[in-house]
């Protein structure tokens, strides 16, 4: 037989009050707030690896890595190449800029793993401080770089640009899909847009890419 309410150890109106503090509790959590769930005592859960072979800048090398390491970590953390920047890690700001199988991507948005057998090319691979890429050099001549965190990547994206433009791909700005982009300042400041320079140098950096094109900006 079940207890009188009138015998219960809390009245009604304690109850009400507690419940009431719950709620208010409650709704004051942040919306991604989780309960941590404690792992069972002595249960681990392995990392997935995987070995990846690819030619860095010439040179053949293989990484046994993480499944989930992007390829900016594994050139980075893995190769010690560190021209290469790490900036937003979202791909909007293209510090991470290289050129893989001839194409420019953004390193932090591509695992590793997805370049098996692929040809990547980093600021490092471009050339030496005694013997200088011609965009390198440009970049120098017209300041395109002032504080240069940005600098591996643009110059990375504007070897590409200059790629892209030579092989006739086409831009959002380019006035005929069918015809051969021109080498204008337009379409070189259309194709460098997802680079991003806090300082501002972008005037400076056209005419590094319109320097190494041999036309004017």
């Amino acid at each position: 037989m079940e207890d009188h309410p009138a015998s219960w150890p809390v009245s009604r109106r304690d109850l009400l009050i507690a419940g009431g503090a719950c709620g208010a509790a409650t709704a004051a959590m942040p919306a991604h707030a989780q309960v941590a769930v404690p792992q069972p005592p002595g249960v681990t859960f392995p990392i997935p690896m995987a070995k990846v072979a690819f030619i860095v800048n010439s040179q053949p090398r293989e990484l046994e890595l993480d499944t989930r390491t992007t390829l900016l970590d594994a050139l980075r953390e893995h190769l010690q190449l560190t021209g290469t920047k790490k900036g937003c890690d979202h791909g909007q700001c293209g510090a991470c800029t290289v050129i893989a199988d001839g194409r420019r991507i953004n390193a932090c948005l591509t695992l590793a793993v997805m370049h098996e057998g692929s040809q990547i090319t980093t600021v490092e691979g471009l050339g030496t401080p005694r013997n200088l890429h011609p965009m390198q050099a440009a970049f120098v001549k017209h300041d395109g770089y002032q504080c240069g965190y940005c600098t591996p990547g643009q110059i990375c994206s504007a070897v590409g640009v200059l790629d892209e433009i030579r092989r006739g791909i086409p831009s959002h700005v380019s006035a005929d899909l069918t015809a051969r982009p021109l080498l204008s300042a337009e379409e070189l400041r259309e194709r460098m847009s997802g680079n991003i320079c806090r300082c501002g140098a972008y005037s400076n950096i056209v005419d590094a890419l319109a320097d190494v094109a041999g036309v004017k900006a």
